[in-house]
């Protein structure tokens, strides 16, 4: 089975000059990784002194700084190799789940053309970190998996219209449920779907460390002095949002910002980590990763759903058997606000979400039954 990488490359140059080196830019982020040249450049396989003539090379280019060296205290960027550094950064974290769907169907175009068997199992989901780790363990472990990255709406689009076996979706727990139901009930309603879960996971505010602005609910988001970066307009994270503000009476336009949408979590997060934004709403690992506060404001329940003729299928069993896999569960567990507890659970669409459901298909009871089985035997 081929697999196929794409990683993206960026530069800067003069209309009418050369680029600048790319190993430059690599440079920079590991010196802000390491804070020393020395062990930036031993990172990325270079010698020191040619670590410093692409220094120097790039200093020129700007006419600017890009580092400063102080003897026993290592090697800090300036504002200008810093702001390249999250250039780097943001740019990474908005196109990775792009790419990595991307790589997914063109491996399997290059499975077509080679005439290997197609993927096992065809997934759609909304991006997420517990999904993104179970993709990696299906992966490693050796199977054949075709899947795409998509909001709510689309992957449960694509599976109404038979393009994917399973989507990955979330809903909000609480007041908000309903809302999230009626946006995707006209995809779900009345088909025979068994409901797998992975995780439930904390939204929230994603701000400065330290808080400096002070942002502890949804209301300060208001304030004059708070900009704010949101979700793209039709993702899950910005439904919640929006249903979440209209319940408490908040104007989406007396937020400054409200308009400017990210579409990843890691890319909110890098906003305002970069600092051209003092807060974001989304997941709490990347407001980690990037060494942000977070501020809890919700909780949601990732899960997948799955076509009840798949559910018996070996490939779902696999997925069932690593969902229940207490290595895998703690892998989950590390995750900044998230909780695995009920990790390869299996329940009918029509008993969880009888909204989503105009009844229930008698295939159910025997798809429960036989993935029970599998629980018990492990």
């Amino acid at each position: 089975m081929k697999q196929v990488s794409i990683r993206p490359v960026w530069t800067i140059q003069e209309p009418a000059g050369p680029p600048l080196p790319t190993r430059l830019i690599e440079l920079l982020v590991q010196v802000s990784e390491a804070g020393s040249l020395i062990v930036a450049a031993r990172q990325l396989g270079l010698s020191y002194r040619r670590a410093w003539d692409l220094v120097r090379e790039g200093e020129a280019r700007f006419q600017a700084p890009l580092l400063l060296m102080e003897r026993g205290r290592g090697s800090t960027l300036t504002e200008l190799g810093a702001r390249i550094v999250w250039a780097d950064k943001r740019i990474h974290a908005r196109l990775r789940p792009v790419l990595e769907s991307l790589s997914s169907e063109l491996a399997e175009e290059l499975r077509d053309a080679l005439s290997e068997a197609p993927a096992a199992l065809r997934m759609h989901a909304t991006h997420g970190f517990a999904v993104e780790r179970l993709i990696d363990r299906l992966a490693r472990d050796g199977l054949k998996l075709a899947f795409s990255y998509a909001s709510c709406s689309a992957a449960t689009a694509a599976l109404r219209e038979g393009e994917c076996d399973v989507a990955g979706m979330h809903i909000p727990i609480g007041p908000m449920e309903t809302l999230a139901l009626q946006s995707y009930s006209r995809w779900l309603q009345g088909m025979s779907l068994t409901l797998v879960d992975i995780a439930t996971r904390r939204q929230g505010l994603m701000v400065r460390q330290g808080n400096p602005k002070e942002v502890f609910s949804l209301a300060d988001l208001t304030h004059p002095q708070v900009r704010f970066i949101n979700r793209q307009a039709g993702s899950g994270t910005r439904l919640l949002l929006e249903g979440m503000l209209r319940e408490q009476g908040i104007e989406p336009m007396q937020i400054s910002g409200f308009e400017h949408g990210e579409y990843t979590h890691a890319a909110v997060a890098a906003y305002v980590a970069s600092g051209m934004a003092d807060v974001g709403f989304g997941l709490e690992p990347p407001a980690r990763h990037f060494k942000l506060d977070f501020v809890p404001i919700a909780a949601e329940r990732y899960f997948l759903l799955c076509r009840d003729d798949v559910m018996p299928t070996p490939v779902m069993q696999t997925v069932l058997a690593v969902l229940r896999d207490p290595e895998f569960q703690s892998t989950l567990a590390s995750l900044p606000g998230y909780d695995p507890a009920a990790a390869g659970r299996v329940t009918s669409l029509a008993q969880a979400y009888p909204e989503l459901a105009a009844a229930e298909n008698p295939w159910h009871g025997s798809a429960v039954k036989q993935t029970d089985a599998v629980q018990q035997g492990d």
